[in-house]
């Protein structure tokens, strides 16, 4: 016995929906959807979030003073180190060790980790307005669109490291005397790495200026008479917000790396001012005899600009509608 075959549907019915449709989804809540699908931003961010809980909470959670000298406990190693050598010097006091005058580590990577994530957001941040108010100025108003970029053309033509070198050189006492040793320093290092780092934002945002303000949204503002301020608020900006963002990630792991290179190099902090770089390098000269000394701040730089640098490869991707999904 055949079955009977099922009446096809009616044009009518065949236009009805099948079920209720989605509401629709927010702009924000898509590139939330399409940025947690990338493994390695999200790892960066969890990193990041945790680096940066840890040396905001750390020092009211582990309160010893990181310039703190203690002869008696010097040269002590990392409690993990008792796993493969019973002789060595360790205690739970110090659990990351001491280096050769005594200074807790623990203590010091925390200090340190504020000190240069703090650099890193502030000179980011001013990098950031800089480079966005010239693309901004440069792509929107044509005859200031010469100057402005042959002027970022000079900045990205001066070779940085000496630049920063020779302004800490000749800036360095009078800011001093003005804010104080950490203050003053910080107050320098943020200007200096600010002022080395905008030109790639101003770039991205004038190209992306240049090509948004032909658009047909911002023809009609102007012919309803809107004025440039208003225009530029309401509808440049927002629509350059995503360059923005990623540059801003990229920014933060440049600004951490070169904070981490003038310390190294001893023409950052004071002495007695931990930071990732100057642990690095007092740890140096030791090396062969203490490698965490070195591993510690070294993989605590590395691993802070990895994940940034993927928070920005997870921005890049989620921001762009032409490579969602891939």
């Amino acid at each position: 016995m055949t079955e009977p075959v099922p009446a096809s549907p009616t044009p009518i019915e065949a236009l009805k929906d099948s079920g209720p449709m989605a509401p629709p989804t927010s702009r924000s809540r898509d590139v939330w959807d399409q940025f947690r699908k990338h493994k390695g931003a999200m790892f960066g961010l969890g990193f990041l979030i945790f680096i940066t809980l840890v040396v905001l909470i750390g020092p009211y959670i582990w309160t010893v003073d990181p310039g703190k000298l203690d002869i008696r406990s010097k040269d002590m190693r990392p409690i993990f180190t008792a796993l493969w050598d019973s002789d060595a010097k360790v205690g739970w006091n110090k659990p990351l060790g001491s280096d050769q005058l005594g200074r807790d580590n623990l203590a010091q990577m925390i200090a340190g980790g504020r000190a240069s994530m703090a650099v890193g957001w502030a000179a980011m941040i001013l990098s950031l307005v800089i480079g966005t108010g010239i693309g901004v100025l440069a792509g929107f108003y044509r005859r200031i669109d010469g100057l402005l970029m042959r002027t970022t053309d000079l900045f990205l033509a001066l070779p940085i490291l000496p630049l920063l070198l020779l302004a800490v050189t000749l800036f360095r006492q009078p800011l001093r005397s003005f804010a104080g040793p950490e203050g003053g320093m910080f107050i320098l290092i943020v200007t200096i790495i600010a002022i080395t780092s905008w030109m790639p934002t101003a770039r991205i945002v004038r190209g992306d200026v240049l090509a948004i303000k032909e658009r047909e949204f911002v023809l009609a503002a102007r012919s309803i008479g809107t004025s440039n301020g208003k225009i530029i608020r309401r509808h440049l900006l927002p629509n350059v917000l995503s360059p923005i963002m990623v540059s801003a990630a990229l920014g933060l792991a440049t600004a951490i790396i070169t904070e981490s290179a003038l310390s190294f190099l001893g023409v950052g902090f004071p002495s007695d001012f931990p930071t990732w770089g100057k642990m690095l390098a007092d740890a140096v000269v030791r090396m062969e005899q203490y490698p965490e000394r070195v591993l510690l701040p070294g993989f605590a730089i590395s691993l802070t600009v990895l994940s940034v640098n993927y928070i920005g490869d997870g921005l890049r991707d989620a921001l762009d509608p032409r490579i969602r999904g891939r």
